[in-house]
C-alpha cells in the first residue's frame, strides 16, 4: 500500500491509499539526524502499529534537496518501514509543483514555516534562487513573521494590542526570547508558531499591512526572479497562504500576477498523482 508524507519544518502529514491519515512533527534534515527521526516516528503509536502495511513510501520534505540530506531521512525510513520495497525522498518543492499543476506552466510557491518557489511545466522543475532558511531568507513565511514580530516587540514598535498578547497571554520576555532564538533547538518552528498572534491581534490594520509587507518581500525574491513571471499562474501551498489569502491576493494584484490554486494540504493531491501514475 502507498503512503505519502508531506513534511515541512513544523509538521508532517502522512496519507495512505486506504485513506488513513497521520500527523507527526516535521522532519527537516538540517535539524534532525537519522536516529532522531526514527525515534520520533517510533513515538507515534498509530503509525508505528501500521508501519508494516506500507510497501511504497514517498516522503517529500523541507530541505530535502541534496543526496546527503535525503539520505538522513531515507536512513530513518528504512529502519521504520521494514516492509517497504519502495522508499523515496524528495524536495517539498516537487510536491508543491505536482500537487498544484493544472496542465499549464506555473510558479509553485510554499508559504509555511519556511518559503520557497519553483517554475514547473509538468516535466521540468526550475528553481532560480536558493532557499536560504530562516536566518538569511524565508521571506513571507511563518518563521519570517515570527522573527519580525519579536524584533518589533523588543524594540517597542508594536501596537499595544499586539504587544499585550505577546507579553501577557504568551509570557514572552527578552530573556525568554533570547533563550528560544539563540539557545533552544528548532527556533524556526517556535518563531513560526507566533503567527497565531497575528490572527488574534485586535490591531487589524497593522496586521493587514504587516502581512502584506512580508508577502511583498516574498514576491521580490521568489516570484520576480522568474523571467516573464506575470504570464504564469501562481500556486501556493502551506498554512500561511490559506490563512492570509486576502493579503496574498492583494499583493499579487500589486505585482500584476494572478493567483491559481491555494492548497493548505497538498498531500491529498500528491496521493492522487501517485495512484494515477502507479508510482
Amino acid at each position: 500500500m502507498i503512503l505519502i508524507a508531506e513534511s515541512g519544518s513544523t509538521k508532517t502529514n502522512w496519507l495512505a491509499a486506504s485513506g488513513k491519515h497521520y500527523e507527526t512533527i516535521g522532519f527537516n534534515p538540517l535539524f534532525f539526524s537519522s536516529d532522531e527521526i526514527y525515534e520520533e516516528l517510533m513515538k507515534h503509536d498509530a503509525l508505528a502499529a501500521d508501519r508494516g502495511l506500507y510497501t511504497k513510501v514517498f516522503f517529500y520534505g523541507a530541505a530535502c534537496s541534496s543526496e546527503e540530506r535525503n539520505n538522513i531521512v531515507l536512513g530513518a525510513l528504512r529502519r521504520f518501514f521494514t516492509h517497504a520495497g519502495t522508499l523515496a525522498v524528495d524536495h517539498d518543492l516537487k510536491a508543491a509543483a505536482i500537487a498544484t499543476y493544472t496542465g499549464e506552466p506555473g510558479i509553485a510557491c510554499i508559504l509555511g514555516t519556511g518559503s520557497n518557489s519553483c517554475l514547473y511545466d509538468g516535466r521540468q522543475l526550475t528553481e532560480v534562487v536558493p532557499a536560504l532558511g530562516y536566518v538569511l531568507g524565508d521571506e513571507g513565511s511563518g518563521a519570517y513573521f515570527g522573527k519580525k514580530l519579536l524584533a518589533l516587540y523588543l524594540y517597542n514598535r508594536l501596537p499595544e494590542g499586539t504587544a499585550s498578547l505577546i507579553r501577557n497571554k504568551y509570557g514572552y520576555t527578552k530573556e525568554k526570547i533570547f533563550d528560544m532564538v539563540y539557545r533552544q533547538p528548532n527556533a524556526n518552528r517556535k518563531m513560526a508558531a507566533l503567527t497565531m498572534v497575528l490572527s488574534e491581534s485586535p490591531d487589524k490594520a497593522f496586521v493587514h499591512e504587516f502581512v502584506k509587507q512580508g508577502f511583498r518581500e516574498f514576491f521580490e525574491y521568489h516570484v520576480c526572479c522568474y523571467e516573464n513571471y506575470r504570464q504564469y499562474p501562481l500556486h501556493f501551498v502551506g498554512s500561511l497562504a490559506e490563512v492570509f489569502k486576502e493579503e496574498l491576493r492583494e499583493v499579487a494584484a500589486e505585482y500584476g500576477c494572478r493567483i491559481g490554486i491555494i492548497d493548505r494540504q497538498p498531500v491529498y493531491n500528491m496521493l492522487r498523482w501517485h495512484v494515477a501514475n502507479d508510482k
